[in-house]
Protein backbone atom coordinates (compact mmCIF):
# COMPACT_ATOMS: atom_id res chain seq x y z
CA UNK A 1 0.00 0.00 0.00
CA UNK A 2 1.02 3.60 -0.46
CA UNK A 3 3.12 4.74 2.49
CA UNK A 4 5.60 7.25 1.09
CA UNK A 5 5.32 10.32 -1.09
CA UNK A 6 8.33 11.96 -2.70
CA UNK A 7 7.95 15.55 -3.86
CA UNK A 8 10.31 16.42 -6.73
CA UNK A 9 9.96 20.17 -7.38
CA UNK A 10 11.30 22.05 -10.35
CA UNK A 11 14.92 23.14 -10.49
CA UNK A 12 14.08 26.23 -12.57
CA UNK A 13 15.25 29.73 -11.47
CA UNK A 14 11.78 30.56 -10.12
CA UNK A 15 11.83 27.50 -7.84
CA UNK A 16 11.48 29.71 -4.77
CA UNK A 17 7.94 30.64 -5.78
CA UNK A 18 6.79 27.10 -4.96
CA UNK A 19 8.50 26.94 -1.58
CA UNK A 20 5.43 27.80 0.50
CA UNK A 21 3.28 25.37 -1.50
CA UNK A 22 5.77 22.53 -0.90
CA UNK A 23 5.81 23.29 2.83
CA UNK A 24 2.01 23.31 3.02
CA UNK A 25 1.80 20.13 0.95
CA UNK A 26 4.37 18.36 3.12
CA UNK A 27 2.46 19.29 6.27
CA UNK A 28 -0.90 18.31 4.71
CA UNK A 29 0.32 14.94 3.39
CA UNK A 30 1.99 14.12 6.70
CA UNK A 31 -1.32 14.77 8.44
CA UNK A 32 -2.93 12.40 5.91
CA UNK A 33 -0.64 9.64 7.20
CA UNK A 34 2.16 9.59 4.60
CA UNK A 35 5.91 9.73 5.07
CA UNK A 36 6.94 12.70 2.92
CA UNK A 37 10.34 13.65 1.53
CA UNK A 38 11.39 16.41 -0.85
CA UNK A 39 13.73 14.79 -3.40
CA UNK A 40 15.86 15.58 -6.40
CA UNK A 41 15.55 13.28 -9.46
CA UNK A 42 18.96 11.74 -8.69
CA UNK A 43 17.61 10.48 -5.36
CA UNK A 44 14.82 8.47 -6.98
CA UNK A 45 15.35 4.69 -6.91
CA UNK A 46 11.98 3.24 -8.02
CA UNK A 47 12.86 -0.45 -7.64
CA UNK A 48 13.66 0.16 -3.97
CA UNK A 49 10.52 2.21 -3.37
CA UNK A 50 7.51 0.24 -4.69
CA UNK A 51 5.27 1.85 -2.05
CA UNK A 52 6.18 5.44 -2.99
CA UNK A 53 4.36 7.93 -5.20
CA UNK A 54 6.27 10.82 -6.74
CA UNK A 55 4.82 14.31 -7.23
CA UNK A 56 6.43 16.85 -9.52
CA UNK A 57 5.58 20.20 -11.08
CA UNK A 58 8.11 19.80 -13.90
CA UNK A 59 7.29 17.80 -17.09
CA UNK A 60 10.99 17.04 -17.65
CA UNK A 61 11.33 15.58 -14.17
CA UNK A 62 8.10 13.66 -14.74
CA UNK A 63 9.55 12.17 -17.93
CA UNK A 64 12.77 11.20 -16.15
CA UNK A 65 10.88 9.51 -13.33
CA UNK A 66 8.53 7.73 -15.74
CA UNK A 67 11.52 6.37 -17.70
CA UNK A 68 12.71 4.85 -14.41
CA UNK A 69 9.29 3.15 -13.97
CA UNK A 70 8.41 5.38 -11.04
CA UNK A 71 4.77 6.09 -10.21
CA UNK A 72 4.35 9.77 -10.99
CA UNK A 73 1.65 12.41 -10.53
CA UNK A 74 2.07 15.93 -11.84
CA UNK A 75 0.87 18.95 -9.93
CA UNK A 76 -0.11 22.43 -11.01
CA UNK A 77 0.31 25.84 -9.41
CA UNK A 78 0.33 29.47 -10.53
CA UNK A 79 3.86 29.16 -11.90
CA UNK A 80 3.38 26.18 -14.23
CA UNK A 81 -0.20 26.16 -15.52
CA UNK A 82 1.10 26.57 -19.08
CA UNK A 83 3.01 23.29 -18.84
CA UNK A 84 1.82 20.05 -20.47
CA UNK A 85 2.39 16.78 -18.60
CA UNK A 86 2.21 14.56 -21.67
CA UNK A 87 1.72 10.89 -20.86
CA UNK A 88 0.82 11.27 -17.19
CA UNK A 89 -2.49 9.74 -16.14
CA UNK A 90 -2.89 12.04 -13.14
CA UNK A 91 -2.24 15.76 -12.70
CA UNK A 92 -3.54 17.39 -9.51
CA UNK A 93 -4.16 21.03 -8.72
CA UNK A 94 -3.60 22.23 -5.16
CA UNK A 95 -1.64 19.29 -3.71
CA UNK A 96 -1.77 20.98 -0.33
CA UNK A 97 -5.54 20.35 -0.26
CA UNK A 98 -6.08 17.10 -2.20
CA UNK A 99 -7.43 14.36 0.06
CA UNK A 100 -5.18 11.42 0.87
CA UNK A 101 -7.56 8.96 -0.76
CA UNK A 102 -6.96 10.59 -4.14
CA UNK A 103 -3.22 9.96 -3.84
CA UNK A 104 -3.88 6.36 -2.79
CA UNK A 105 -6.16 5.78 -5.76
CA UNK A 106 -3.60 7.29 -8.16
CA UNK A 107 -0.91 4.98 -6.75
CA UNK A 108 -3.22 1.95 -7.00
CA UNK A 109 -4.09 2.72 -10.62
CA UNK A 110 -0.43 3.25 -11.55
CA UNK A 111 0.45 0.00 -9.75
CA UNK A 112 -2.21 -1.97 -11.61
CA UNK A 113 -4.16 -2.61 -8.41
CA UNK A 114 -7.95 -2.45 -8.04
CA UNK A 115 -9.42 0.56 -6.30
CA UNK A 116 -11.06 0.05 -2.96
CA UNK A 117 -14.44 1.73 -3.38
CA UNK A 118 -16.17 1.42 -0.02
CA UNK A 119 -16.83 -0.71 3.03
CA UNK A 120 -20.07 -1.37 4.86
CA UNK A 121 -20.67 -3.20 8.13
CA UNK A 122 -20.55 -6.60 6.42
CA UNK A 123 -19.27 -5.95 2.90
CA UNK A 124 -16.24 -4.73 1.00
CA UNK A 125 -16.54 -3.29 -2.51
CA UNK A 126 -13.58 -3.01 -4.88
CA UNK A 127 -12.91 -2.88 -8.59
CA UNK A 128 -13.23 -6.20 -10.35
CA UNK A 129 -10.08 -8.09 -11.37
CA UNK A 130 -9.45 -10.90 -13.83
CA UNK A 131 -8.98 -13.22 -10.86
CA UNK A 132 -12.68 -12.73 -9.99
CA UNK A 133 -13.93 -14.43 -13.17
CA UNK A 134 -13.96 -17.98 -11.75
CA UNK A 135 -16.06 -16.79 -8.81
CA UNK A 136 -18.53 -15.15 -11.18
CA UNK A 137 -19.00 -18.41 -13.11
CA UNK A 138 -19.60 -20.18 -9.81
CA UNK A 139 -22.28 -17.62 -8.94
CA UNK A 140 -24.00 -17.90 -12.32
CA UNK A 141 -24.13 -21.68 -12.12
CA UNK A 142 -26.83 -21.33 -9.47
CA UNK A 143 -30.36 -21.95 -10.85
CA UNK A 144 -32.30 -18.83 -11.77
CA UNK A 145 -29.37 -16.37 -11.80
CA UNK A 146 -30.00 -15.44 -15.44
CA UNK A 147 -33.79 -15.31 -15.17
CA UNK A 148 -33.83 -11.53 -14.95
CA UNK A 149 -30.40 -10.53 -16.28
CA UNK A 150 -27.75 -11.47 -18.78
CA UNK A 151 -25.24 -14.16 -17.90
CA UNK A 152 -21.57 -14.49 -18.76
CA UNK A 153 -20.01 -15.50 -22.05
CA UNK A 154 -20.01 -19.24 -22.66
CA UNK A 155 -16.22 -19.29 -22.89
CA UNK A 156 -14.45 -17.91 -19.78
CA UNK A 157 -11.65 -16.61 -22.02
CA UNK A 158 -14.16 -14.34 -23.74
CA UNK A 159 -15.25 -13.08 -20.33
CA UNK A 160 -11.62 -12.37 -19.37
CA UNK A 161 -11.01 -10.49 -22.63
CA UNK A 162 -14.16 -8.44 -22.07
CA UNK A 163 -13.19 -7.71 -18.47
CA UNK A 164 -9.65 -6.74 -19.45
CA UNK A 165 -11.05 -4.15 -21.88
CA UNK A 166 -13.57 -3.06 -19.23
CA UNK A 167 -10.83 -2.44 -16.65
CA UNK A 168 -8.90 -0.29 -19.14
CA UNK A 169 -11.73 1.56 -20.84
CA UNK A 170 -14.26 1.95 -18.03
CA UNK A 171 -12.36 1.96 -14.72
CA UNK A 172 -9.32 3.62 -16.26
CA UNK A 173 -11.15 6.40 -18.11
CA UNK A 174 -14.36 6.94 -16.15
CA UNK A 175 -13.31 6.16 -12.59
CA UNK A 176 -16.44 4.16 -11.85
CA UNK A 177 -18.20 1.04 -13.08
CA UNK A 178 -19.67 -2.20 -11.81
CA UNK A 179 -17.61 -3.53 -8.92
CA UNK A 180 -17.06 -6.76 -7.00
CA UNK A 181 -18.92 -7.31 -3.71
CA UNK A 182 -17.08 -9.29 -1.02
CA UNK A 183 -18.01 -10.47 2.48
CA UNK A 184 -15.64 -8.86 4.96
CA UNK A 185 -15.62 -11.75 7.43
CA UNK A 186 -14.78 -14.52 4.93
CA UNK A 187 -13.37 -12.76 1.85
CA UNK A 188 -15.93 -14.57 -0.31
CA UNK A 189 -17.11 -12.91 -3.51
CA UNK A 190 -20.91 -12.80 -3.32
CA UNK A 191 -21.86 -10.54 -6.21
CA UNK A 192 -21.39 -7.37 -8.20
CA UNK A 193 -22.85 -3.89 -7.95
CA UNK A 194 -22.13 -0.40 -9.21
CA UNK A 195 -22.78 2.09 -11.97
CA UNK A 196 -22.87 1.88 -15.75
CA UNK A 197 -23.82 3.98 -18.77
CA UNK A 198 -26.44 2.50 -21.08
CA UNK A 199 -26.80 3.72 -24.64
CA UNK A 200 -29.96 5.73 -25.24
CA UNK A 201 -30.22 7.02 -21.64
CA UNK A 202 -28.83 10.16 -20.04
CA UNK A 203 -28.84 8.93 -16.44
CA UNK A 204 -26.14 6.75 -14.88
CA UNK A 205 -27.56 3.30 -14.07
CA UNK A 206 -27.35 1.39 -10.80
CA UNK A 207 -27.00 -2.38 -11.17
CA UNK A 208 -26.66 -5.16 -8.61
CA UNK A 209 -26.36 -8.93 -8.34
CA UNK A 210 -26.12 -11.08 -5.20
CA UNK A 211 -25.38 -14.82 -5.33
CA UNK A 212 -28.38 -17.01 -4.57
CA UNK A 213 -27.02 -18.50 -1.28
CA UNK A 214 -26.61 -14.95 0.07
CA UNK A 215 -29.97 -13.54 -0.99
CA UNK A 216 -32.69 -12.57 1.49
CA UNK A 217 -30.07 -11.51 4.06
CA UNK A 218 -30.10 -7.77 3.37
CA UNK A 219 -26.84 -7.70 1.39
CA UNK A 220 -28.36 -6.14 -1.74
CA UNK A 221 -29.92 -3.30 0.23
CA UNK A 222 -26.74 -2.79 2.29
CA UNK A 223 -24.42 -2.53 -0.71
CA UNK A 224 -26.80 -0.51 -2.90
CA UNK A 225 -27.48 2.00 -0.14
CA UNK A 226 -23.73 2.54 0.27
CA UNK A 227 -23.17 2.79 -3.50
CA UNK A 228 -25.93 5.37 -3.81
CA UNK A 229 -24.25 7.41 -1.07
CA UNK A 230 -20.94 7.07 -2.93
CA UNK A 231 -22.63 8.24 -6.13
CA UNK A 232 -24.08 11.28 -4.41
CA UNK A 233 -21.08 12.31 -2.29
CA UNK A 234 -18.05 11.17 -4.30
CA UNK A 235 -19.18 11.00 -7.93
CA UNK A 236 -21.50 13.99 -7.43
CA UNK A 237 -24.29 12.42 -9.48
CA UNK A 238 -27.54 14.44 -9.54
CA UNK A 239 -29.67 11.31 -10.03
CA UNK A 240 -29.46 7.67 -11.05
CA UNK A 241 -31.72 5.17 -12.75
CA UNK A 242 -32.33 1.44 -12.36
CA UNK A 243 -33.82 -0.81 -15.03
CA UNK A 244 -35.66 -3.84 -13.71
CA UNK A 245 -37.55 -6.52 -15.59
CA UNK A 246 -41.25 -6.21 -14.90
CA UNK A 247 -41.41 -9.76 -13.50
CA UNK A 248 -38.55 -9.20 -11.04
CA UNK A 249 -40.65 -8.38 -8.00
CA UNK A 250 -37.78 -8.68 -5.48
CA UNK A 251 -35.64 -6.07 -7.27
CA UNK A 252 -38.64 -3.80 -7.73
CA UNK A 253 -39.28 -3.90 -3.98
CA UNK A 254 -35.60 -3.17 -3.34
CA UNK A 255 -35.64 -0.14 -5.64
CA UNK A 256 -38.69 1.23 -3.87
CA UNK A 257 -37.05 0.65 -0.48
CA UNK A 258 -33.96 2.54 -1.72
CA UNK A 259 -36.13 5.55 -2.59
CA UNK A 260 -36.46 5.12 -6.35
CA UNK A 261 -39.64 6.21 -8.12
CA UNK A 262 -41.20 4.48 -11.12
CA UNK A 263 -40.74 6.52 -14.27
CA UNK A 264 -41.78 4.49 -17.31
CA UNK A 265 -41.67 1.16 -19.09
CA UNK A 266 -38.88 0.86 -21.66
CA UNK A 267 -37.68 -1.80 -24.08
CA UNK A 268 -34.00 -2.73 -23.67
CA UNK A 269 -31.60 -4.66 -25.89
CA UNK A 270 -30.28 -7.56 -23.83
CA UNK A 271 -27.54 -9.25 -25.87
CA UNK A 272 -25.28 -6.42 -26.98
CA UNK A 273 -22.22 -8.64 -27.56
CA UNK A 274 -23.99 -11.88 -28.41
CA UNK A 275 -22.45 -15.19 -27.32
CA UNK A 276 -18.85 -14.31 -28.17
CA UNK A 277 -16.63 -11.33 -27.41
CA UNK A 278 -14.62 -10.01 -30.37
CA UNK A 279 -13.39 -6.77 -28.83
CA UNK A 280 -14.75 -3.50 -27.47
CA UNK A 281 -15.28 -2.04 -30.95
CA UNK A 282 -16.78 -5.15 -32.54
CA UNK A 283 -20.41 -5.46 -33.58
CA UNK A 284 -22.45 -8.56 -32.70
CA UNK A 285 -24.05 -10.42 -35.61
CA UNK A 286 -26.25 -12.47 -33.30
CA UNK A 287 -30.03 -12.00 -33.52
CA UNK A 288 -31.17 -9.03 -31.46
CA UNK A 289 -32.98 -9.82 -28.22
CA UNK A 290 -34.83 -7.33 -26.06
CA UNK A 291 -37.19 -7.17 -23.10
CA UNK A 292 -39.54 -4.85 -21.24
CA UNK A 293 -38.14 -3.14 -18.16
CA UNK A 294 -39.48 -0.75 -15.54
CA UNK A 295 -37.31 2.35 -15.36
CA UNK A 296 -36.84 3.68 -11.82
CA UNK A 297 -35.25 7.05 -11.03
CA UNK A 298 -33.76 8.37 -7.80
CA UNK A 299 -33.03 12.09 -7.55
CA UNK A 300 -30.46 13.04 -4.94
CA UNK A 301 -31.32 15.89 -2.62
Amino acid sequence: MLRQIGICPTDRPDKATTGDLIKRATRHLTEEGFAVRVLSPSEVIPDEDPDRLYLTDDPKIAATLTERNAKVVGFLHDGNRQESFHGLKFVFDGIDEVEGDSFRKAWERLSGLPWTILRTERLFVRETTLEDVDAFYHIFREPGMTEFQEGLFADPEDERKYLSDYITNVYGLMGFGVWTVIKRDTGEIIGRAGYSIRGGFEDIELGFLIARPHQRQGYAYEVCEAILKYGREVLMLPKVQALVKEQNEASIRLCEKLGFNRAETVRIEENIYGDRYYGSGAVSFYPARSGDYTRFVKVFD
